[in-house]
């Protein structure tokens, strides 16, 4: 029988009772691993339910326990990584190595969470006015809600749910309804490091689940990573309904390689940036703009890419694994046709990509265009697979100038010998993070996850500090202790005295 992936309701894995349930498979194979459900209103509502109980006396468990679940949290995610990069390498594609990454930097966060009583300090002030002092404090939100895509069924869930919950709210997860298994082992795991009942729940579905969440009066915050047509949907429904959002949209990022570069360090990060994990990153480089002559380099980076070889998640000669779905790989498919017939030169062509031994895998090889125009279609739109885009230019200031042009804002990087170069472009840029001589400028924890403009709905970021903004409310108190009865008088102005 198939393995039917439970809800976690107040500290339960329970079976739904739903009607509609969808198969996760392995996008090797189209093996159906398991049956996940699309969650009932009243499942929803129960979950909501439970983490607005466990709420009320959690937000007064002391910080300094709130840590400590995190760092045993911490301990059990790394005695049970191999076991759960497997898990996720199964149900996403991933090669093994990338996919023990995604756990990684998901234990990472945790690690962070560890240091929630100094991220949670507020700021005093003695003598604001005389024998006045004035002081912030900060104090948790209530039910937060995290709605996390197929990409990092690790990564992304532990940038939500352990900084939150560390915070002093309760949590209730939305995973992608394409490779649950990763997110309901993290939460057994949580489980098992002595969380509450209730801290935690898991709920599966679609569109109407979240829908639910954005519009409940009981979720005052919710955390989104997806794309951009859905972030825009789910930034505008969850401020209509007065609801703090953060929502991670879509990206096109940029990497910029200067003619000082190191040449075969360039080769080899385009190669890695722009296919690895199928090119399902949202950090994924997928437009190399070569500068002055450096594009005479541009015939060796075909040749790079067109010696990587996707394959199965246990082959580890694979340079990456399959597209989630075969709808993704038609969608890439149709952007290779579309960027063919628009006039650009496809001068690596990974449409007929064949994996020995996995006739029916979501494949796509490497590829990569030339000659391509900034409003074509594979320019202008996230392809968000294994598809690289040459661009030329014949200055800096025309690779700042196209790149500030583009909406999106979530990365980009350079790749330069010169100090000078690279000090003007991290000025200059338009995008919230950048990477210099750095592929993928992925932030680590201490830092925030800060992409901008199109690539990013509302104000406070993922992790590090801006995490506890998001998931906090500041309190500022005046106070005044009288020392003695002495009349001061009626004071009608708005001054302290």
């Amino acid at each position: 029988m198939t393995q039917q992936v439970p809800l976690l309701i107040n500290g339960e894995l329970v079976s739904s009772r739903a009607s509609e349930w969808i198969p996760v498979t392995n996008p090797a194979t189209q093996e159906v691993l398991a049956q996940v459900p699309c969650a009932t209103s009243e499942e929803v509502e129960q979950a909501i339910a439970a983490a607005r109980n466990a709420f009320a006396t959690w937000k007064e468990t002391p910080v300094g326990e709130r840590a400590r679940l995190m760092l045993r949290y911490q301990a059990l995610l790394k005695e049970n990584h191999d076991e759960i990069a497997t898990l996720l390498a199964q149900e996403t594609g991933k090669t093994f190595e990338d996919a023990k990454g995604d756990v990684w930097r998901g234990i990472e966060v945790v690690e962070h969470a560890c240091n929630i009583a100094s991220l949670s300090m507020g700021e005093t002030v003695e003598n604001v006015a005389r024998k006045i002092d004035c002081y912030s404090i900060t104090q948790p939100l209530g039910v937060c809600v995290g709605i996390t895509p197929f990409n990092f069924p690790a990564m992304i869930p532990l940038w939500m749910f352990p900084m939150a919950i560390a915070c002093g709210n309760t949590f209730v997860l939305k995973p992608s309804e394409q490779d649950p298994l990763t997110p309901i082992r993290l939460a057994e795991l949580f489980k098992e490091a002595g969380a509450p009942d209730g801290l935690l729940q898991i709920v599966h579905g679609t569109k109407d689940v979240v829908n639910q969440l954005l519009t409940h009066k009981d979720t005052p915050a919710i955390s989104f990573v997806g794309s951009v047509a859905v972030g825009e949907h789910i930034y505008r429904t969850g401020t209509d309904h007065m609801k703090r959002v953060q929502a991670f949209a879509g990206a096109k990022n940029h990497m910029v390689v200067m003619p000082d570069a190191q040449k075969q360090q360039v080769i080899n990060n385009i190669a890695g940036a722009s296919v690895g994990a199928a090119g399902q990153r949202c950090m994924a480089i997928s437009v190399a703009v070569f500068v002055g002559e450096a594009r005479e380099w541009i015939p060796e980076v075909r040749d790079a890419l067109a010696k990587v070889r996707p394959g199965a998640w246990n082959d580890p000669e694979a340079g990456y694994g399959p597209q989630i779905n075969p709808q993704a790989k038609a969608r890439i498919l149709d952007f290779i046709r579309q960027g063919k017939e628009a006039g650009a030169e496809c001068i690596l062509d990974g449409s007929e990509c064949v994996v020995e031994g996995y006739p029916d895998g979501n494949w796509v090889g490497p590829t990569m265009f030339r000659n391509v125009t900034t409003d074509m279609s594979i320019y202008t739109e996230e392809i968000f697979g294994p598809v690289l885009i040459a661009l030329e230019v014949d200055t800096l200031d025309e690779a700042i100038e196209l790149i500030n042009n583009n909406p999106y804002g979530n990365g980009t990087s350079m790749f330069t010998a010169s100090g000078a170069a690279a000090r003007k472009y991290q000025h200059e840029i338009k995008v919230g993070q950048v990477g210099i001589n750095v592929p993928v400028p992925v932030p680590l924890p201490m830092f925030s996850f800060t992409g901008w403009r199109k690539s990013f709905y509302g104000d406070q970021h993922a992790y590090g500090k801006q995490a506890v903004r998001f998931y906090t409310e500041t309190k500022t108190v005046t106070a005044r202790w009288f020392e003695d009865d002495i009349d001061t008088g009626v004071n009608t102005s708005i001054n302290l005295r």
